[in-house]
């Protein structure tokens, strides 16, 4: 009797051990599957730009400002526009969402930090055309449209990005390295200041990279705000042109010639992105004294 159970127990254990075996591959099988269709639909995006937009790009189209009324010229001052109001932006949202993440976890009681975590949950998801025209009533009406107005709109898209980026990073930070620092006498600021930050930079510059990639193509903040400029200007304070912008406007066109120009504005967009990214990292990087591998 004893050896029919034990032969019983050890087949229903087999049939168990296969059935669980079959779902793990099942779903190794869809998550391969999924990361596959991510990377297909990254690619097919990123190859339909390149192939649409490459042919258009030049000397002239990185040194000549736009050509009017569909004639052949570049996109050099949407480009520099777009590098001014980026930068700005990045200057302006980048110290504050980073105290804001050290507030919330070095200084904030519980319920305080609960309660601003979902502030930042909720501007994450305020959509952009709703920042250009708070923007737009607040600080447009009554100065007239510039770079700086722009500016402030991305940057208030940015601040939350970047504040619950360095938030997580933070948290990964280990707590006996506070608590050394500490057990030295060294004082609560001095020990984020020296030991907290440096230890989560990579983390910070990833989240602000992340926040950077967001805002550079973001057209309806721009439209309430820098408005763009048919003239090649780099003046803060009033309006400017950027890429975001002509690539909106050149796709609305009824010329060719400008919509080949949208393409491949679409695609220096990407291209900044990626150096951007790529020379952050190897700025983290060369600061942690590691290979740029």
């Amino acid at each position: 009797m004893s050896e029919s159970v034990s032969a019983y127990d050890v087949t229903v254990r087999s049939a168990g051990l296969r059935r669980r075996r079959i779902v793990q591959l099942i779903f190794a099988v869809l998550a391969t599957l999924s990361a596959l269709a991510a990377v297909a639909l990254l690619g097919l995006v990123i190859g339909s730009v390149i192939v649409k937009g490459a042919s258009s790009l030049s000397t002239d189209f990185f040194t000549q400002p736009r050509g009017l009324f569909g004639e052949a010229g570049g996109l050099a001052d949407a480009i520099v526009g777009s590098l001014i109001i980026v930068s700005i932006a990045t200057l302006i949202a980048v110290p504050i969402g980073v105290l804001v993440a050290i507030f919330l976890y070095e200084f904030a009681s519980k319920s305080v930090a609960i309660f601003v975590r979902i502030v930042l949950d909720v501007m994450n998801g305020i959509p952009a055309i709703v920042v250009g025209i708070f923007v737009f009533g607040v600080i447009v009406v009554g100065r007239g449209q510039s770079a700086l107005a722009g500016a402030f709109a991305l940057s208030i898209l940015m601040v939350p990005m970047v504040a619950r980026a360095t938030q997580e990073v933070l948290a990964l930070v280990p707590g006996a390295l506070r608590e050394a620092s500490l057990a030295l006498g060294v004082s609560r600021w001095r020990t984020v200041l020296g030991v907290v930050l440096p230890t989560a930079l990579g983390g910070i510059v990833t989240g602000t990279v992340l926040a950077v990639a967001r805002v550079a193509g973001e057209t309806a903040p721009l439209l309430f705000t820098a408005f763009g400029n048919q003239f090649w200007s780099t003046e803060v304070t009033q309006p400017i042109a950027a890429l975001p912008l002509q690539v909106f406007v050149y796709a609305i066109s009824p010329y060719d010639e400008w919509h080949a120009h949208a393409w491949a504005g679409a695609l220096v967009l990407i291209a900044l992105v990626l150096v951007i990214s790529v020379l952050a990292r190897i700025a983290v990087r060369s600061r942690h004294g590691r290979p740029n591998d």
